[in-house]
């Protein structure tokens, strides 16, 4: 191959970011093109390196934003316009399955451009499985045939791969669909399909795209014998947060698919299987199904609560306000040699702790070097990263603040009762502040004779891409950790608290009473959390959904 950049033909899955593949992830945090449909989602978007040129190729159904031929053309430009790049195209689905991925190889190989394909996790399966529907089921379907109601014309033919189970032959059949006359497609392309086979497969019938061509595609299996009562399910946006399913029978899918309102993108599956679907649905009843939840939080503090919101059955948005960045080693060196000088090392927030250690073991220090100190820590999220680290805190504040904890320290230091170190009383000159560069003063006001070391700076995010702007924009609430992240939010968003053109939800899911006033001053509906933690934040956005 000439030296030209690679294509990575990727598949995104069915929608839920957990099943994208570990590979495909990778590809993407290091991709300098990643060229992206429709059907990806925000949460898989985010994966994304940063700094790497984002192009929407994104087709509708009736309307192709981007041709398919100029999308091969595309490829080829980028591949042979970077050499050394990384170029993703990042599909729904799998690309080889209905995803015109051979297409575009075909043209990479033409054009001497080196490709690998990453494949994706296919909605004809995984779809059915997270609507409580087995494609295959013993006694029911011992096959399942995948056939795509939306294809070119001139496909004339099928493609079919058999697999074996430990107990039978079970045949995966990939199928394109003719076109009818009714409906505004064209009849003479039936033949590309053999309905007459179909309706007496006794197997599961997977159709993928192929809602807008349902009425026809149903009305010709049940003229060649297909039983007109045969289950029927529609599974709109499969395994995203907006999943719907839709049962009917062969003899009523047009009009339900009118009556219910069933829209792209959404399968069809057809077969006994489909019964099963009303015992084995288990998405439904996740409390946060059908919410978008956009969470403010670094990038590396953020991956705990998506996690967990993501299980409840959110879609996350994950849009850090802020980056933090460890001062540089240089600059800690002296501090760090006084550490001796200080009886209390108090931290007032995660970043401040991993800061702290990262200097530390730069400096050739370890744990070591804070035996005998007590230690101090501003609430619950902050001792749980410091117990991450084999360290007890000693003094932690009712008041999950800055002012809780200044006063908390201030008061045992004032205290006829105040703890000695080595023998001498302590005092509040002899306590370490661990800070970043925004924190304000309050502590220090209230200890005016501690010192404080910025061990890490806060740097705002300063734009959006596009494509998060626009999935911010469809949010159902926000979640802010900090004040500076409501700030920060607001100005990347053009937002102001009378703006008409608000791209923001109005509603907040807010930890601590500062994080909350920022956001009230922004006429946000704040719903704050009963303590500073995110599990409880987790379990406040929760309840409120299920009321």
């Amino acid at each position: 191959m000439k030296n030209f950049g690679k294509v990575y033909l990727i598949g995104a899955g069915p929608g839920d970011p957990g099943l994208f593949t570990l590979k495909g992830k990778s590809i993407l945090e290091r991709a300098d093109v990643v060229v992206y449909d429709r059907l990806v989602s925000p949460a898989i978007l985010s994966f994304c390196n940063a700094s790497a040129e984002m192009v929407d190729v994104g087709k509708m159904p009736t309307h192709h934003k981007v041709k398919q031929s100029e999308i091969n053309k595309l490829l080829v430009k980028f591949a042979q316009g970077k050499p050394g790049a990384v170029i993703a195209r990042l599909k729904g689905g799998d690309p080889f399955v209905f995803g015109r991925g051979g297409e575009e190889a075909l043209e990479l190989i033409d054009a001497g451009v080196e490709f690998e394909v990453v494949p994706g996790i296919t909605s004809a399966i995984s779809v059915p499985a997270y609507a409580g529907i087995p494609v295959s089921h013993r006694g029911i379907a011992t096959s399942f045939h995948i056939v795509t109601g939306h294809e070119k014309q001139e496909m004339q033919t099928c493609h079919s791969e058999l697999y074996e189970t430990k107990n039978f032959s079970s045949q995966v059949e990939l199928c394109p669909l003719g076109r009818s006359t009714k409906g505004g497609v064209e009849e003479s392309s039936i033949s590309g399909l053999d309905f007459p086979a179909l309706a007496k497969c006794p197997g599961t019938l997977i159709f993928l795209m192929g809602i807008s061509n349902m009425e026809m595609i149903s009305r010709r299996l049940i003229e060649c014998g297909k039983d007109p009562k045969t289950p029927l399910a529609f599974i709109e946006k499969g395994t995203t947060p907006y999943q719907r399913t839709v049962m009917c029978t062969l003899e009523t899918a047009g009009e339900t698919i009118l009556r219910e309102n069933v829209t792209a993108p959404a399968i069809t599956i057809m077969g006994g299987v489909v019964e099963l679907g009303k015992i084995l649905a288990w998405r439904k009843n996740l409390p946060l199904s059908g919410k978008r939840l956009v969470v403010t939080r670094a990038a590396k503090q953020a991956s705990g609560i998506a996690a967990k919101l993501s299980a409840l059955g959110a879609e996350v948005i994950e849009t850090p306000m802020i980056e933090t960045r460890t001062l540089c080693e240089e600059s800690s060196k002296v501090v760090l040699a006084d550490l001796s000088n200080f009886d209390v090392l108090a931290f007032t927030s995660t970043n401040g702790v991993d800061s702290f250690f990262e200097l530390l073991f730069r400096a050739g220090l370890d744990i070591r070097s804070l035996a005998g100190k007590k230690i101090a820590s501003v609430g619950k999220i902050t001792e749980k990263k410091l117990l991450e680290r084999g360290i007890r805190c000693d003094y932690v504040p009712e008041d999950h603040t800055g002012e809780g904890l200044g006063k908390l320290l201030a008061a045992i230091c004032h205290s006829e009762q105040a703890p000695r170190v080595d023998g001498s009383r302590l005092d509040e000159s002899r306590i370490l502040l661990l800070q970043g560069n925004l924190a304000d003063d309050t502590i220090l006001k209230l200890l005016p004779k501690a010192t404080r070391w910025v061990v890490y700076e806060t740097l705002p995010v300063a734009t959006l891409p596009d494509w998060k702007r626009e999935a911010v924009a469809g949010a159902d609430a926000v979640v802010f950790a900090s004040s500076s992240a409501v700030e920060n939010f607001m100005k990347v968003t053009g937002c102001t608290a009378a703006s008409e053109s608000r791209v923001a939800p109005k509603l907040a899911f807010s930890i601590g009473r500062l994080t909350s006033a920022t956001a009230k001053k922004y006429d946000f509906e704040v719903v704050e959390s009963e303590e500073t933690s995110m599990d409880s934040l987790v379990k406040k956005i929760a309840e409120y959904y299920s009321v």
